[in-house]
């Protein structure tokens, strides 16, 4: 796990220094600095899709611990929350730190945030969908145009057992292919060996995600998109998506300082925005943080669904793709068959 050590130094001195500046403060003046909403929060994001729509984010905390430590005067701007980011290259690095309390906040895998809940007894709750679908199937071919006309083909993939399988069956039975008898499913351990099977000749379709279809692309000139799965999910019209990730918290943080939370879902809606719309310059940051080299991500970028969808939609949304996965395997979402109560309750969705 990389930790922006930079930026956890300057928070703590910050804090030392605005604690034996508040020492000083009239009543009235501490009375208000308590009602302020803004909090400390250690955040953790997975390097790919789930991470990029940070960068902004990460970078103004950044900057602005910079500027109010280098000031030879008292910091003048509006201070807000503070922030601490760390990057992991998988969710295992993730999980335990989230549920020790070292990481107060987290963008997670949308499944594994259902079996966190269950994990801790509902102690995790969901903040938003960070990013929607990211999978597709690709061709070095044309003969791939809908999900029937898998059918008796060869698909090579990664992510078995986890949520790439669970849609792919999924997706694949909702349009009449038999995933078990009507399609043959050659898993890998990664995506890179997807990858590596189209470019030797040995596959001519594949599942991946971005942002490694982009990676794909490049190395294969004819190399094409047949199929967007977030498209082909929302075709059915079930009240779900198909979702990649999603940002938690721990209970404990959130009931602590709403408001401070409330801000911080602001703040990360300003920076999907940004890196929505600022493709180049956000690549440029991405790759800077070392989360995807950054020719890569812009041309990644407009295909990598990233959102920051809260409340009620947010519920909707996941709580639909959720129960698919409960029905495709419970253990998919931390319950068990037969499991009534498997699914998470609504403690789980913040802010619905």
């Amino acid at each position: 796990m990389k930790l922006w050590k930079k930026a956890g130094a300057l928070v703590l001195a910050l804090a030392l220094t605005l604690a034996l500046a508040s020492c000083g403060q009239q009543e009235t003046q501490t009375q208000e600095t308590e009602e302020t909403p803004a909090a400390h929060y250690n955040v953790a994001a997975l390097k790919g899709p789930t991470a990029m729509g940070l960068v902004k984010l990460m970078h103004d905390a950044e900057e602005k611990s910079g500027q109010m430590l280098d000031s030879s005067e008292p910091y003048e701007g509006e201070v807000g929350n503070l922030y601490t980011f760390t990057l992991a290259a998988s969710a295992d690095e993730v999980s335990p730190k989230l549920m020790q309390g070292e990481l107060d906040i987290a963008c997670v895998p949308a499944n594994l945030a259902a079996v966190l809940y269950q994990k801790t007894g509902g102690e995790i709750v969901t903040l938003g969908i960070n990013t929607l679908g990211v999978l597709y199937i690709v061709e070095n071919g044309n003969a791939v145009t809908s999900m029937a006309d898998l059918a008796g083909k060869t698909i090579v993939a990664s992510g078995k057992g986890s949520t790439p399988e669970y849609a792919l069956r999924y997706l694949l039975r909702e349009n009449g292919v038999d995933p078990d008898g009507g399609v043959v499913i050659d898993w890998k351990s990664e995506h890179s060996e997807c990858v590596s099977a189209l470019a030797t000749g040995a596959a001519t379709i594949a599942m991946l995600p971005q942002p490694f279809v982009t990676v794909a692309q490049s190395k294969l000139q004819d190399l094409r998109v047949a199929l967007d799965l977030t498209e082909e999910w929302d075709a059915l019209d079930n009240g779900s998506a198909l979702l990649t990730g999603v940002v938690v918290a721990r209970k404990d943080v959130v009931e602590e300082n709403p408001a401070a939370i409330d801000a911080f879902l602001a703040d990360y809606a300003q920076s999907v925005e940004w890196v929505n719309a600022n493709t180049a310059d956000a690549a440029a940051l991405i790759g800077d943080y070392g989360i995807v080299d950054a020719a890569v991500a812009e041309k990644a970028l407009p295909a990598c669904n990233i959102v920051c969808i809260t409340g009620a939609e947010m519920k909707e949304k996941l709580s639909g793709y959720l129960q698919v996965l409960f029905e495709e395997d419970p253990s998919s979402v931390g319950a068990q068959a037969g499991d009534d109560a498997g699914l998470p309750g609504d403690d789980f969705y913040y802010g619905a």
